[in-house]
């Protein structure tokens, strides 16, 4: 697609937002499908997705990169859920190709307005590890709803995958927001592996300015990743929730106005 350089510089930008988004909470994508679907809306809504999919497989390797160095991982958890994520956004990705704009922000508001609803009325949950609730049958229902349901949803749409993740991991299985951010993040690279290589296989991706927004989105997961690590739980739910309701008013402005 041919951008005007402001409109790219404008790109540039949302991509090093939503790499820090993504990092600290998850979510970029909520920044930047939009502002690719605004900056190229004659554009199928494949190859916007494919595209979105190039930068941010880049920024979420990058952050959890960043976490793997700081944060112990339970590789229970992690691998056989990022296993099963590359088999779930593949199976979206396939379905994705066949969907238009209009279907996308209803249900991501819908979706956006539970976890705003959890997170507000449950200010526990994710503030410390609760290594008790790691019981055989949550592991098996975490990786069920992160591996297949949350990553055939980033096959699919893609924004707030990250948030979700993030939820699933704190409400089923008790970890820290600062765990679960770090553990979604290797998921999440494999969620947007798998949707990446149907798209590829597809045709629907700009790959320069999927290359562009890779290296704004490692950009801004390196400082949010970083800013995380530092601040904490506290920090990492404060901007979860900030990053939810502004999101959730945004789309439903741009719905209904």
């Amino acid at each position: 697609m041919t951008l005007d350089p402001e409109i790219l510089g404008l790109l540039l930008l949302a991509g090093v937002a939503a790499g820090w988004v993504d990092a600290v909470v998850g979510g970029g994508g909520l920044l930047l499908l939009p502002a690719l679907l605004i900056a190229a809306p004659t554009t199928p809504l494949a190859t916007l997705l494919g595209t979105n999919k190039l930068g941010a497989v880049f920024g979420t390797t990058s952050a959890a990169l960043a976490y793997a160095r700081r944060v112990p991982l339970d590789r229970r958890v992690v691998l056989p859920t990022s296993a099963l994520a590359l088999l779930g956004s593949g199976l979206g990705a396939v379905l994705a190709t066949a969907l238009t704009a209009d279907v996308l922000k209803p249900v991501i508001m819908v979706v956006l307005a539970g976890v705003a609803l959890l997170v507000y009325f449950r200010p526990a949950m994710g503030s410390v590890s609760d290594p008790r609730l790691r019981t055989r049958n949550r592991l098996l229902a975490a990786m069920a709803l992160a591996g297949l349901g949350v990553s055939f949803y980033d096959g699919l749409i893609g924004p707030g995958t990250g948030v979700f993740l993030i939820i699933a991991l704190t409400a089923v299985l008790g970890m820290d927001f600062v765990t679960a951010s770090a553990s979604a993040k290797i998921v999440n690279v494999c969620t947007n592996l798998g949707a990446l290589v149907v798209f590829a296989f597809g045709g629907h991706i700009d790959w320069l300015l999927g290359l562009g927004l890779a290296v704004s989105t490692i950009i801004g997961a390196q400082i949010g990743a970083r800013m995380a690590l530092r601040r904490g739980s506290g920090f990492v739910r404060a901007v979860l929730l900030v990053v939810v309701l502004l999101l959730l008013v945004r789309m439903a402005w741009d719905l209904f106005a």
